[in-house]
Parts: C-alpha cells; structure tokens; sequence
C-alpha cells in the first residue's frame, strides 16, 4: 500500500551556491531631476512635520513651574475667603 520512495540526493542544492549567471542584468536607470526633487519635498515634508509637531507639544509634556504666578495667587486668595 505505502511505497517506500527513493532516496532523492541533494547535491544539485549544493552546486547552487556555485552557480554563477552569465547574463547580467540591464544597468540601473538614473533618476531624473523631477524624481529627484520629488524625493527631497519628501522627505522636507516629513521632516517639518515632525519638528512642528515636537514645537506644538513641548508646552504639553513642560511641567508647571514651582513658583505661583500672580494669576494663580489671586485665585487662592479669593477662594480662601470664601468668594
């Protein structure tokens, strides 16, 4: 019922990590000037993106000084005296 099945030799695999084409492939295509510049808006986008956001949320992650400014003093006093 189960045929056993010839042993299969695996030499050809290791005769691949010899083989060498003899055809290369075609030369890269430079980039013309719209790609390139398309290339740098890019990444000048992304980069101001990021330097934006960074300056938008510095105030978010600062922590409040120690010191009372006379804003918060004012409020203190007037709810300590029951205002």
């Amino acid at each position: 019922m189960f045929r056993r099945r010839e042993p299969v030799p695996f030499a050809f695999l290791a005769e691949t990590d010899r083989f060498r084409s003899n055809v290369t492939p075609p030369p890269r295509q430079r980039a013309s000037f719209g790609e390139i510049a398309g290339r740098w808006l890019l990444g000048l986008t992304l980069v101001a993106g990021l330097v934006g956001a960074l300056i938008v949320g510095m105030p978010a992650m600062s922590t409040p000084s120690s010191t009372p400014t006379s804003s918060t003093a004012t409020q203190q006093s007037q709810a300590s005296q029951g205002h």
